[in-house]
């Protein structure tokens, strides 16, 4: 298979310094923030359901953190997708296992990608979160290229391995020094991934090396050293090869799901982050009656815990 069809292949269809940070926008204090989740095509086992679909298990971390949830649907019109650009406060870009060039889902995260860009040079705040196949398809859109290669880790827990630009990263900077430590030693991250990028693709691409700072590394099951999380430098993107959602809410016994007290309080940290850096977007809705038609509040989740590893889905 070449390096274009390559995809995340997740099992589970699901990835003390003073910190760097932004320039300072005037930015206004948002605390009504309001998150997209992208939706994704469904494999063929849960297409009696819907066409697309976002596990449940994204939507709690997000609200978990503060924020309320926006399901963006594929195949809009740009003006569409433009409008809901306008009305949010962020994006998270889930995991899954479509293709990372020619699927809706990625032609989709292009356009947002696109616009927060601008955005942002503009001065208009916006953050963009990808796990696992989302964090690989921010590598596609940055580098212009699939730089995906077998990086195999299935259904395992790992500490990280930090880099010397995690004590000052955004990401890290508000987590108390154990988590730190614990999230260093224990393994606190759950791996669901097949493919990646490995530390010597991901330096050696300019494009990647200068427009992400790498966070953490992993060694993948066949070896590889692969990067495992990331932070723009410039712009608010962040990106993870693993799945901080699992820990508080998937709990199939069959896979390594982490759930101590130091895995919880992980997933908790980076949910508040990522809602954080949504409210200092200034988006919003033009209409309360628009707003409150667009909230995930209208839809309800299907149990599919028999058929996979999610418990719950929202199908659209």
């Amino acid at each position: 298979m070449g390096f274009s069809a390559l995809v995340c292949a997740c099992v589970v269809a699901l990835c003390g310094a003073d910190a760097f940070t932004l320039p300072q926008r005037n930015e206004p204090d948002n605390d009504r923030p309001i998150i997209g989740i992208l939706t994704q095509e469904v494999d063929d086992y849960m297409r009696k359901f819907g066409e697309t679909y976002i596990p449940s298990s994204y939507v709690k971390y997000i609200e978990s953190g503060g924020a309320r949830v926006v399901p963006i649907r594929l195949n809009q019109s740009f003006a569409e997708h433009e409008k809901i650009f306008r009305s949010i406060n962020g994006l998270l870009l889930i995991g899954g296992s479509v293709n990372l060039e020619t699927s809706d889902f990625a032609h989709t995260a292009g356009i947002y990608f696109r616009l927060a860009l601008n955005a942002y040079d503009e001065g208009d705040y916006f953050p963009i979160w990808g796990t696992c196949l989302g964090f690989q398809l921010l590598t596609v859109l940055v580098a212009g290229e699939n730089l995906l290669s077998k990086t195999t880790a299935e259904n395992v827990t790992y500490p990280l391995n930090f880099t010397s630009e995690a004590s000052s990263s955004r990401m890290f900077t508000n987590f108390p020094s154990d988590i730190r430590k614990a999230l260093s030693q224990e393994p606190l991250t759950a791996n669901f991934h097949h493919y990646g990028v490995t530390k010597e693709a991901f330096m050696g691409n300019e494009k990647l090396s200068g427009f992400f700072s790498v966070l953490s590394t992993n060694i993948a099951q066949n070896g590889f050293e692969f990067v495992s999380t990331v932070e723009g430098r410039k712009y608010p993107f962040y990106g993870v090869q693993w799945h901080p959602e699992v820990n508080r809410f998937q709990w199939d016994p069959h896979y390594n799901f982490p759930h101590s007290h130091n895995a919880v309080r992980v997933s908790s940290l980076l949910a508040e982050f990522f809602v954080n850096e949504g409210r200092r977007s200034s988006h919003h809705f033009r209409a309360a009656a628009e707003e409150s038609s667009a909230l995930i509040y209208n839809y309800s989740p299907v149990y599919v815990a028999n058929i996979s590893a999610y418990e719950q889905s929202y199908f659209f």
